[in-house]
């Protein structure tokens, strides 16, 4: 049971959930009067601090680490000029190539940059980085293959009608893009397209959304008081994801985050006093669902919705984190729940010792995001 204890505390008791977590560069890509633009927002300091940043989920588990947050200190001017120097050869590693027999790779160079302000040095800042490149005459598509080591990148067409949205990893290559627009994905593509990208915001992203999931699983590994929790908990964030992704409704993520750590304390401490289920905990999971899911609105905003295919990247997205709750749930039961919860010490060795372990960290990661 010690085994078990141990990998939550080694696999969650994570500090900064979300302060050094590695979140996708923003590529807008337009054309006109022969040039290309590709304006990115993107962390900054990560990239100076020379960090792979393909596949990886936070930054202190690179060897840049160090060097990473010295660099988010920097006053935007120091910021921006170093990036200055940075950008010059990074931007030769984006190859944007025009399709059509035109040969070689549009040359793109630092345009602009522009650094936030310091701000909460626990916090990544943004980074505007703008370049730009000659485009030849009667190109009509192009393709943009992403520097490797450079993470993910949600590019976006702008200026043109039906424009092409796509999600792209380290050492892609996008599809052709047609430079007079029409290459919106399909409702299909778009559903599929935002699939992992919700079922990545739980598995391996998002910490906080399993932990309270397993606060769920350890009121009682039985189907029936499970089924009411996770469906009160689904409707609820589905309700508040909507309208969030809609624009309808926005609270400042520095209320949200602290009310999601509340709400893992508070299913978890309630396991310890509570043995079954009771009329009003689907009510309260209910309530924090819909924190929850003004937590995944946020983190949706970041990706941006096609705005021909909404519904559908809406859709995908929701199942995507329900397929990683499910996983998780799934995980739970075969690792403990299969074997264990029939015996007579079930709740006293797994259930109350887990629910006092996320408690613990939950209640970190509020002091922490009220805090500091």
């Amino acid at each position: 049971m010690l085994a078990v204890l141990s990998s939550l505390a080694v696999l969650f008791a994570l500090p900064g959930a979300r302060a050094h977590e590695v979140t996708p560069t923003i590529g807008d890509l337009s054309v006109g009067g022969g040039v290309v633009v590709l304006a990115l927002r993107l962390n900054g300091e990560a990239f100076l601090a020379g960090i792979d940043l393909d596949g990886l989920e936070d930054t202190d588990a690179s060897e840049g680490s160090d060097r990473y947050d010295q660099l988010r200190a920097l006053a935007p001017s120091s910021l921006e000029e170093s990036l200055r120097l940075f950008a010059g050869e990074w931007a030769t590693r984006i190859e944007i190539r025009p399709k059509g027999g035109f040969g070689d790779p549009v040359r793109m160079a630092m345009a602009a940059v522009e650094a936030g302000p310091v701000g909460d040095v626990d916090l990544p800042r943004v980074t505007q980085l703008v370049l730009k490149g000659a485009l030849p005459a009667g190109a009509r598509s192009l393709t943009l293959t992403w520097a490797a080591g450079s993470g993910d990148l949600v590019l976006r067409q702008q200026g043109v009608d039906d424009p092409y949205t796509g999600y792209i990893r380290g050492g892609e290559t996008s599809p052709p893009i047609t430079l007079a627009g029409g290459d919106s994905l399909s409702w299909g593509q778009a559903f599929a397209a935002y699939v992992p990208v919700g079922f990545s915001h739980i598995l391996p992203k998002g910490l906080d959304h399993i932990l309270f999931v397993l606060g769920l699983f350890f009121l009682s590994a039985r189907l029936r008081p499970l089924l009411w929790q996770i469906s009160a908990f689904t409707l609820a964030h589905t309700v508040t994801l909507a309208l969030g992704a809609l624009g309808l409704v926005r609270i400042d993520p520095d209320i949200v985050e602290p009310l999601i750590a509340a709400s893992i304390v508070f299913v978890a401490v309630e396991n310890v006093f509570v043995r079954s289920l009771h009329r009003w905990r689907p009510v309260l999971v209910f309530g924090f669902g819909l924190l929850h899911g003004l937590g995944f609105a946020a983190v949706l905003r970041q990706f941006g919705l096609p705005d021909q295919q909404f519904v559908p990247a809406l859709i995908g997205f929701n199942v995507g984190v329900e397929l990683g709750q499910i996983t998780v749930i799934a995980g739970a039961f075969v690792t403990v729940g299969l074997w264990f919860r029939n015996k007579p010490w079930y709740r006293g060795r797994i259930a109350i010792p887990a629910s006092i372990v996320i408690a613990l960290i939950g209640g970190y990661w509020f002091v922490e995001r009220v805090f500091f």
